[in-house]
């Protein structure tokens, strides 16, 4: 073109195409798993994040430290999704998910400088994580939401690592009892919504002084000090609409000429809020729970009436405590009849720390359930409600897909052998990638063991000849005593859902990645200037 360059790009654009593009997708992925690589497994190390505001986190979960950390490069932030997605669908086995992704595309990165396509890698590693769902779902084991010891040992290798570690078996006991307490059937199947389980914190005490509530924690004081601290046998009103004057949707104005008519003004307001008040006494309530607002007049009424009021309730601990107290949630008092009120043996208000709770406890057969967390500080507290998360995640999971997996390494172990076995069968250059898919699982019980401050390499062999015998599956790495071990015997157990999950995202996201072979990223731009000349047009317009 007469030696003028042909610009198809704006001017700024940064391009990187083919293995450049690849070899920097793929660094940037494995740097993000080599960031939580050491948190996995019980002797994982913590990390410490500090936002720009000055805000410290000390945590070793997964999710959590991707969360929190300011990524920029697309590539790592597709790791961030999967770690996301894990925490989603199972909510634990965010770490294992991450790390499986990073090996899996360190694995690819050695097939490609051999010369092999990246579509054959993918190809090979499409077929491997088919087949890995296949074992996996072939050497899990059946579980019963009977089985309360089984759903336990699920919780405590949850906790097993993270800092309520200490507590571990008062809060695998509250969570097994919350999850076994909300779960609904439907078409014989189990399902358990997570989010009929309210987790408040408070820092101060002990991990072992958490506890479960048989009904909701309101994170409210009550509204007035005249009002009983404590109602026993509560009839509670669950009130989604304001006690209070309702303001004209039209602007309107009130023309007061003498103090008579302000009187009778202040007087029928007084008489609106009253009778709205002896509405709810007439369904005997003696407890009023309200998602708006409440005026004082109507305050001072309830006092008087006797009746425990809390006012500006979330929405979320409205629809829990319908479902605890078996009350409905009314949006318009005319409506209102004894049979919506919920029923709760006890209400009272808690002092814990300087903080006053409302506990609606000792509810009948509650659909949903409190559960308070204790710790020393506020950094081990927030710790401790990660781990609590993932323990009812997991029990969720056992529960409604009724398998579990052992756990230590064990699975990735057989998967890695099987996978090797199945690789033979396929033949071609496919066979490469599903043996480099095995290898990549494999990073799992290496982790471990580095993170464990053991040899990985004797380990891993260690355990490959243990795998070969008949009675070999279950065999895993006991990370305390440095040794193998079976692991169905010391009580490691974990969903089926965390591993096939952790598998298909980790696969899905390499895939995606390696399939990348030309990056465009564009310049940020200020704003445009002015047209030449000045003007009014052009005044006050910056760059």
């Amino acid at each position: 073109m007469g030696g003028r360059p042909v610009l198809v790009l704006s001017e700024g654009t940064n391009r990187m195409l083919g293995r450049d593009a690849q070899r920097m997708n793929i660094l940037a992925a494995r740097v993000i798993a080599e960031a939580v690589r050491t948190t996995l497994g019980p002797r994982g190390m913590d990390k410490m994040l500090v936002d720009t505001l000055g805000d410290v986190i000390v945590t070793n979960d997964g999710v959590t430290i991707l969360k929190e950390m300011e990524v920029e490069h697309p590539a790592a932030k597709m790791l961030v999704e999967v770690a996301k997605t894990q925490d989603d669908l199972v909510g634990d086995g965010t770490t294992t998910a991450v790390v499986i992704a990073g090996e899996l595309l360190h694995e690819a990165e050695k097939l490609m400088d051999q010369a092999i396509h990246p579509t054959v890698i993918a190809g090979g590693y499409r077929m491997a994580a088919q087949k890995s769902q296949e074992i996996l779902n072939q050497i899990a084991e059946p579980v019963d939401i009977a089985d309360e010891d089984s759903l336990k040992k699920i919780a405590k290798t949850s906790i097993t690592g993270k800092k309520a570690e200490s507590g571990q078996d008062v809060l695998s006991d509250l969570a097994v009892n919350a999850v076994k307490q909300i779960v609904d059937k439907s078409n014989g199947k189990y399902i358990v919504d997570i989010d009929n389980i309210g987790v408040e914190k408070k820092h101060g005490g002990s991990i072992n002084e958490s506890q479960l509530i048989q009904g909701v924690i309101v994170d409210k004081e009550r509204v007035h000090p005249a009002m009983p601290k404590r109602v026993k046998d509560a009839k509670i009103a669950l009130v989604d609409t304001a006690l209070e004057i309702k303001k004209t949707e039209t602007d309107a104005e009130i023309r007061i000429t003498s103090p008579d008519q302000l009187r009778a003004f202040i007087d029928e307001e007084e008489t609106i809020l009253k009778k709205m008040v002896d509405k709810i006494i007439s369904t005997g309530a003696n407890v009023v729970i309200c998602q708006k607002g409440i005026e004082d007049i109507a305050q001072h009424y309830l006092a008087k009436a006797g009746i425990y009021t809390v006012r500006r309730a979330k929405k979320s601990d409205m629809e829990k405590l319908a479902r605890a107290t078996g009350g409905r949630v009314i949006s318009n008092l005319d409506d209102f009849t004894a049979k919506d009120l919920g029923k709760a043996g006890i209400v009272e208000e808690v002092k814990i720390g300087d903080d006053k709770m409302t506990f609606v406890k000792e509810c009948k057969d509650p659909k949903a359930v409190g559960i308070l967390i204790r710790g020393g500080s506020e950094h081990v507290v927030d710790e401790v409600e990660r781990a609590m998360h993932d323990a009812l995640c997991v029990i969720a999971a056992a529960i409604e897909d009724g398998k579990v997996v052992i756990g230590g390494g064990a699975p990735e172990v057989e998967l890695a052998k099987r996978l090797r076995e199945y690789s033979q069968t396929v033949g071609g250059r496919e066979a490469l990638a599903i043996n480099a898919f095995a290898n990549a699982v494999e990073a799992i019980p290496r982790t471990l063991s580095e993170n464990a401050g053991l040899d990985s390499i004797d380990i891993l062999v260690e355990l490959r000849a243990r795998h070969e015998k008949a009675d070999g599956k279950y065999w895993g790495i006991e990370v305390y005593e440095g040794k193998i071990k079976d692991m169905s015997k010391l009580g490691v157990v974990e969903p089926l859902r965390t591993k096939t999950q952790a598998i298909k995202s980790a696969s899905e996201a390499a895939i995606m990645i390696l399939r990348i072979d030309d990056v465009i990223s564009s310049s940020k731009k200020g704003m445009p200037r002015g047209p030449p000349g000045g003007g009014e047009m052009g005044e006050g317009m910056e760059d």
